[in-house]
Order: structure tokens, then sequence, then C-alpha cells
């Protein structure tokens, strides 16, 4: 796998809102460790100072996903969740804290980026550390019939060459899901009793804000559908992906 090299200000410059102070950076073995802003919220993260698989950056998508799941928490709320690529594992963290949600971490099966995880779990008071899930996309899944009813992602598709795995991966946890009788049915309800449109059962609800082609995320799209997915636009680039 060819893996391009990426500088953290560079990546971050490219969000007005995202910023770093290098007062408040600490570099420590390897490692990076500052504060972030997270609706309502600031998290301490620990990243790589470099991983191969770019599993040490906190991706601009993660801040804005954030945001539109704290606007959208009614369809999240009560779900059991897993997310791909977790890298640092700060959109997880951020949504255990923020709504107590059910969700367990997974990433490449990488025992530093587990131990990552761990560690800015515990740094931001999550203790015992949020489970987590060594998984390679397109690998058998490590555990016998995965039941999670939503699966999360922000900014994975950066690597062509692993859509076709990552897609078998989704339709793997799509298919397992054994739906509840009370989780029948794609609607939810507000607060004054009337029905609104929701997520699925299960669901594959995605965001991302890294910049990649046109026709990259075309081919990611359409061989969704050729794998028997279908795939609808939430808005502001958050995408849901459901069993068709």
């Amino acid at each position: 796998m060819d893996v391009a090299l990426f500088s953290p200000s560079s990546l971050f410059a490219e969000e007005d809102d995202v910023t770093v102070d290098e007062e408040t950076m600490e570099t420590c073995n390897g490692y990076v460790e500052r504060p972030h802003q997270f609706p309502e919220m600031e998290l301490v993260i620990r990243e790589f100072a470099f991983h191969q698989l770019n599993a040490n950056f906190l991706w601009p998508g993660t801040f804005s996903f954030a945001e539109w799941l704290m606007h959208h928490r009614e369809w999240i709320e009560r779900r059991r969740c897993i997310e791909l690529g977790s890298g640092t594992g700060a959109l997880a963290i951020f949504l255990r804290k923020a709504m107590n949600l059910d969700i367990t971490t997974s990433d490449y099966n990488d025992q530093e980026i587990e131990d990552n995880i761990a560690y800015n779990s515990t740094t931001n008071g999550i203790t015992p550390a949020l489970p987590h899930i060594k998984h390679s996309w397109g690998d058998a899944f490590p555990i016998p019939n995965p039941d999670w009813d939503l699966i999360l992602a922000s900014d994975i598709l950066l690597y062509v060459k692993q859509y076709s795995n990552l897609i078998k991966s989704l339709s793997v946890l799509l298919k397992s899901y054994k739906p509840k009788d009370s989780q029948v049915g794609h609607l939810t309800k507000n607060e004054q009793g009337e029905g609104t449109e929701g997520l699925p059962w299960p669901a594959f609800l995605m965001s991302w804000r890294r910049r990649i082609g046109k026709e990259d995320e075309t081919l990611f799209f359409t061989s969704c559908e050729n794998a028997g997915l279908e795939v609808k636009h939430l808005g502001s680039r958050v995408y849901c992906i459901k069993l068709r």
C-alpha cells in the first residue's frame, strides 16, 4: 500500500475552526498530546507523531461529524454502535461522554492503535476503556455473530484500493444484525410524539471532509450499489448506507 506522509499542521489548516496551539502541545516518545474542542466539551487526545496507516491524526471530518451527530442525537441514542477506522478513538470517546452511547472502537490489527485508544479513553475519564476490536477490512470478522445496529465512520475513504475490502466488511456487519421486536421500522418519535424519519436498523453512517477525487467518490458509492447496498445523502456530507 502506498502511504502518503502528512503534516498535522497542514491537515488542521483545512478547517478554519481547528487550530494547533504549540504552547499546549506535548511531544513524548513519538506521541503528540493536546486538547481539542468538541461540541460542549474539550477532549485531550494523544496522537502518534507518525503512523504508517495514518491512524495518528484527528481528521477534519471528526469535528463536523460530531456536530452533526449531536444535532441528530435522537437518531443515535440507544443504538449499539461500532466505529470503523477509529484511529485515536476521539469520536467514540466524545459520543460515550456526550450521550453515554454504547460504542465499540475498531481499526487495523495493530496493538499500538488499541493501546492508544485505551490511553485516550482513560485520559478523558472513561474507565474501563472503550471496548476495541482489531479488524482489517476484508478479513473474517474476529468475533462470531457481530450484532451492532449502527456502524459509524469518519474520513475513511482515503485509500481507494481498500474500497472493496471496506464494502465486504460493511456487508458482513449489516447482514449479521438480528433485529429486535422493539427495533423494527425506520421511524423515530420526536418530543411531540410525531413520526419523523430516522435511521434504518441496521445502518452505516459515514462522513468525511478529506478531499478525494470525484471519480473516487463515485467509485465507492457505485461499488456499494453493486454490492447490494443503498446509499442516501443526508446532507452536510453525511451518508447513510443500508442493505437494499
